[in-house]
């Protein structure tokens, strides 16, 4: 007999999937885990009594206590038939609602303290109003689904009793397990019969979708039938009769309710008494028709919206990226002339920044934030001119450029247009794709931008175009003098931590099937990702980092080996990513002579640059090495001429020089450098050579000189700054005329940094070079 404590009983158990047992019900079902057949052995030997609760999930194959519901339901074994593969038939009796206590035992069978559960009734009254609402909706369940014999509905009618009534009609319904749990797990009739009624009625409204969806799919099939015979009953005719007047008047019509320009659209009725006249074999009938499809499924007139919420359009800037404010000020007033003039009259926005900074993602934003649809076009390694045009219907397999092809696909005249990559543009025989882009971003001529296919002017005006690029060296000055420049810089550590916290960690969480319960990213562990294992203005490769954490911890759950959460602490980055990834190549470890620290620009941010500078005796020669550039070998002449010209200034016998080889090198000889801010950099490395004094460690410096010791202003400040502070450098020499652009430095960034301003070379050998 089954075993008794403080009144409560204790029974093997069994974990029912994918359905639910309720009281005064009989139910069969089958019976296949070993643990689950046990456990019926045991119950009959000791009165035919087990308990059945239904698992939380039917997919667990082998279930913990965890997975199974507190609540189900006692029940008598009334039969078991055990077939040849194994698996026992059972019927049992409910007899009524029971909570899990506590568990007995857990293996090789589930055992289970639990206490009976009764039903609260608290108002006869309304659980008798509510018995007949969820009678009849019963009933008119049944009227759909009529999956229901006459008896069982007789039988429920008849069901006085709320409880069982409710009990009953579940256990005859195909219903998720889950919805029903839910009920049984209610204790209060009256909201046991409205969650009922409730759940009863979706279930209705879910057939009565199901049946009109299955009724439109036979239609449509039914009617493509008739169609196709139609069809090609009529083609068989107009064969006969060689003519195709019922094609001809279908395009005519579509043609005029597209309210086209005139111009426009007596060219193109034009093509369609062509088309009247040719054999529908002819190769002229089809490239003719493809032309017609072109002009009618263009928008010419179909626009979205702009919203008028500056607000919104704000709040959805600031929700997709951090920082960058001076960009998003732009950008709001960009839409704020925008909405008040209704036009687009200013220049083409160019983003200029290093990878990863976030320009094609702002470019969404603009898209979201306007409510426009976006377009995205590569022009990276574009040389074909027709790529842009479009090929002349005269060639075989003639398709509109991008251009048109983005704005069909898009369906609207004002979407805004990504012009990706516009400094990688390249051009061969095929023609230039920068001269064509001309005409597509003047907003005085793109009014009337005819395409090669099309051969009939389309009005770009009401687009917003939007380019983005690493550097703008390589753009046609043409083509830049037509656009706006908006830098992005590189991002500051803190700046990096902030995104990574927002956007890149719950990104890569959820894409690797994740959740906050599986992983959580500490700041400590971010800082640790950010300094030793990346070396960027941007964020890609912190993604990349990132994303490879997050999959290593994947893997552990996938396993199985791992219930906690895992604390993504600095300590456990090393232990995911391994060595540190070493950028120490680029900084000086301690003063050294004929050795300088240089920054300067890239199209991937700032980085630092290590000017060497050995003398050897020989015959006056200057070997030049590291894959410089014109520029920089012309800062390493002039700063050659001024160190020979002041040589008496600064102690040097001018006889050194006659005999001495001076070979000046840019360690990493594989990457091309190049850029007018060295000039300091080097001659201060050739002074320090040829006097012997040391040049500080602890120092990095940028600008470029004249022969007259002059230091000239330089570009790229702030990604400079950047760069000298991830290498834990921040005294920074640099040009008087760039005090102007240390606001742009972020104000955390300026106070950690130590700026030199220098109008000559003199101040700039006083503060570099130690005394001795």
């Amino acid at each position: 007999m089954e075993e008794i404590i403080n009144e409560n009983l204790i029974l093997p158990m069994v974990a029912l999937r994918g359905k639910v047992i309720f009281p005064e019900t009989f139910v069969s079902f089958d019976v296949g885990r070993n643990s689950s057949v046990l456990a019926l052995e045991e119950a009959q030997k000791n009165g035919g009594e087990i308990f059945v609760a239904s698992q939380k999930s039917a997919f667990t194959e082998i279930p913990t206590k965890e997975d199974v519901n507190a609540i189900g339901v006692v029940c008598k074994i009334m039969q078991m038939i055990k077939l040849p593969s194994g698996v026992i038939k059972l019927s049992v009796e409910g007899k009524y609602r029971a909570e899990i206590v506590s568990f007995n035992q857990v293996v090789p069978f589930f055992k289970a303290e639990i206490k009976k559960r009764d039903y609260i009734l608290a108002d006869a009254t309304s659980s008798e109003a509510g018995l007949r609402l969820a009678k009849n909706a019963f009933l008119e369940f049944n009227l759909f689904d009529k999956r229901i014999s006459k008896e069982v509905l007789v039988n429920l009618s008849e069901r006085e009793d709320a409880n069982q009534f409710i009990d009953n009609a579940l256990t005859v319904l195909l219903i998720k397990d889950q919805k029903c749990q839910k009920i049984l797990d209610e204790d209060d009739t009256l909201k046991r019969l409205e969650d009922f009624c409730a759940l009863i009625k979706s279930e209705l409204e879910i057939i009565k979708i199901e049946k009109k969806i299955d009724a439109e799919v036979k239609s449509r099939i039914d009617k493509s039938q008739k169609e196709y015979f139609l069809r090609e009953q009529l083609k068989a005719i107009h064969g006969e009769l060689g003519d195709n007047e019922d094609e001809k008047d279908t395009l005519e019509k579509k043609i005029k309710d597209k309210k086209l320009p005139k111009e426009i659209e007596d060219r193109v009725l034009k093509e369609v008494s062509r088309l009247d006249k040719i054999n529908p074999s002819s190769p002229d009938y089809s490239v003719i028709l493809n032309y017609i499809d072109w002009i009618t499924e263009l928008p010419f007139n179909e626009c979205t919206k702009d919203t008028e919420d500056l607000k919104k359009a704000k709040a959805v800037l600031d929700s997709d990226h951090f920082g960058l404010e001076k960009v998003k000020e732009r950008i709001l007033e960009y839409i704020s002339v925008l909405h008040l003039t209704k036009e687009i009259k200013g220049p083409i926005l160019c983003f200029v920044g290093p990878p990863g900074v976030g320009k094609t993602s702002i470019a969404k934003s603009v898209a979201r934030a306007l409510d426009r649809k976006f377009i995205r076009m590569s022009l990276g390694g574009l040389k074909d001119e027709a790529e842009i045009r479009g090929h002349r219907r005269t060639y075989v397999g003639a398709m509109p450029g991008k251009i048109i092809t983005g704005i069909k696909n898009a369906g609207a005249n004002n979407p805004v247009f990504l012009l990706d990559e516009i400094d990688k543009l390249s051009s061969d025989i095929h023609g230039d794709p920068a001269s064509a882009l001309l005409e597509v971003l003047d907003p005085e001529q793109n009014s009337t931008f005819r395409d090669r296919f099309l051969d009939i002017p389309y009005d770009l005006s009401k687009v917003i175009f939007i380019t983005t690029a690493n550097s703008l060296e390589t753009i046609p000055y043409p083509l830049l003098d037509r656009m706006e420049i908006i830098e992005i810089n590189g991002y500051t550590e803190e700046e990096k931590i902030e995104i990574a916290k927002r956007y890149l960690c719950p990104k890569e969480i959820k894409a690797c099937g994740l959740t906050d319960d599986n992983i959580r990213f500490t700041t400590e562990g971010i800082k640790e990702i950010i300094s030793g294992y990346t070396m960027e203005a941007g964020v890609r490769n912190l993604e990349r980092e990132i994303g490879s954490v997050t999959r290593k911890v994947a893997v552990t759950v996938a396993e199985g080996g791992r219930k906690k959460r895992t604390i993504i602490t600095a300590k456990k980055v090393n232990e995911l990513l391994g060595v540190k990834k070493s950028f120490e190549y680029r900084k000086l470890t301690e003063d050294e002579v004929g050795t300088a620290t240089g920054l300067a620009w890239t199209a991937f941010g700032g980085v630092s640059l290590i000017i060497e500078v050995a003398l050897t005796k020989g015959k006056g020669e200057v070997s030049l090495t590291g894959k410089l550039g014109d520029v920089m070998k012309e800062s390493a002449h002039a700063g050659i001429s001024y160190i020979k010209r002041n040589a008496k200034k600064y102690g040097i016998d001018e006889k050194v020089f006659a005999e001495t080889d001076i070979h000046i090198h840019v360690p990493e000889g594989a990457t091309p450098k190049d850029g007018p801010s060295a000039g300091i950099t080097m001659a201060t490395a050739l002074l320090s050579a040829f006097t012997g004094r040391k040049v500080r460690s602890d120092i990095a410096m940028t600008g470029e000189i004249t022969l007259r010791g002059k230091v000239l202003p330089i570009g790229g400040l702030k990604e400079k700054a950047l760069a000298a502070v991830r290498l834990g450098i921040i005294n920074i020499i640099m040009p008087k005329g760039n005090e102007k652009n240390i606001s742009d430095i972020p104000e955390k960034i300026r106070k950690e940094i130590n700026f030199i301003p220098v109008e000559n070379v003199d101040e700039v050998f006083e503060n570099a070079l130690t005394k001795e």
